[in-house]
C-alpha cells in the first residue's frame, strides 16, 4: 500500500466515481472538481481508460465497437492503460499534495470483467494490485442506477453500451456486492436524482472523509 501512504503522508486524497453505463459518472467528476477548486483545493480531474496520450490510445481500441476483444485481451488492455495512467498521472498529482478525482479506476475492472465478463476475480484483483503498485482509493463514489435507465440516458455507442441487458445486471450487482464488501469506502448514491443532489452527497462524503483523514 505504499502509494496510499504517500497520498496520506502528504495529505493528499484520492477518490474514484464508479457506476454502470449513463450514471453520471463523467458530469459528477466535472462538478466535484469545479466546487473544490471554488473553495480553494488543488484538484486533479481524470478519468479510465486515458489519462494521457497512450492511455487514449488504449481507450480508442477498447470502446472502438468494430474491434472484437476476447475476454483476457480486454482485460489486459485495461490493466495496461491503468498502470500507465497510475505512474503518469494519478502519482504524481497525489505526490504533489492534489485532491485526484478519477472517474472509473479498478472496481470497474472488478465490475465488467469480473461480474460482466466471468474471468475470475481474485485475478482481476491481482492485475489490479499489479497495474496500481497497490493503490487504493480512500473514497469510492459509486453512483447506483438501473440499468435499463443507464442505457436510456447515455449517448454512447461504444462496445460497452451495446453489451446485452443481462451483461450491464450483472455489472450492476458486481458494483453493490463491492460496496457491500467494503462499507467503509464505499458511498452509495441512487444516481436517479438531480445532479445537484448527487453532487452535493458526494462533496459532503469528500469534505468528512478528508477530515477524518486529517484528524486521525
Amino acid at each position: 500500500m505504499k502509494a496510499v501512504q504517500l497520498a496520506d503522508e502528504l495529505g493528499s486524497f484520492f477518490v474514484t466515481i464508479e457506476g454502470v453505463e449513463g450514471a453520471g459518472k463523467s458530469t459528477l467528476a466535472r462538478l466535484l472538481g469545479e466546487k473544490l477548486k471554488h473553495d480553494g483545493v488543488q484538484v486533479v480531474v481524470t478519468a479510465e481508460p486515458g489519462g494521457d496520450p497512450v492511455g487514449e490510445q488504449i481507450r480508442q481500441l477498447l470502446l472502438n465497437s468494430s474491434n472484437t476483444l476476447t475476454r483476457k485481451a480486454e482485460l489486459l488492455l485495461f490493466e495496461a492503460a491503468r498502470a500507465q495512467h497510475v505512474e503518469r498521472v494519478i502519482k504524481p498529482a497525489l505526490a504533489n499534495g492534489a485532491v485526484v478525482i478519477c472517474d472509473r479506476f479498478t472496481d470497474s475492472s472488478l465490475a465488467y470483467q469480473g461480474w460482466g465478463r466471468g474471468i475470475n476475480i481474485s485475478e482481476v484483483r491481482m492485475l489490479n494490485d499489479y497495474a496500481t503498485g497497490g493503490l487504493r482509493p480512500h473514497l469510492t463514489i459509486l453512483l447506483d442506477l438501473p440499468p435499463e435507465r443507464g442505457l436510456v440516458r447515455t449517448r454512447s455507442t461504444d462496445r460497452f453500451s451495446r453489451e446485452c441487458i443481462e451483461f450491464h445486471r450483472a455489472v450492476r450487482e458486481g458494483y453493490l456486492s463491492i460496496a457491500r464488501e467494503e462499507p467503509e469506502r464505499f458511498l452509495v448514491v441512487n444516481a436517479d436524482q438531480p445532479i445537484e443532489v448527487v453532487a452535493a452527497a458526494a462533496l459532503d462524503a469528500i469534505n468528512s472523509c478528508r477530515l477524518g483523514k486529517e484528524s486521525g
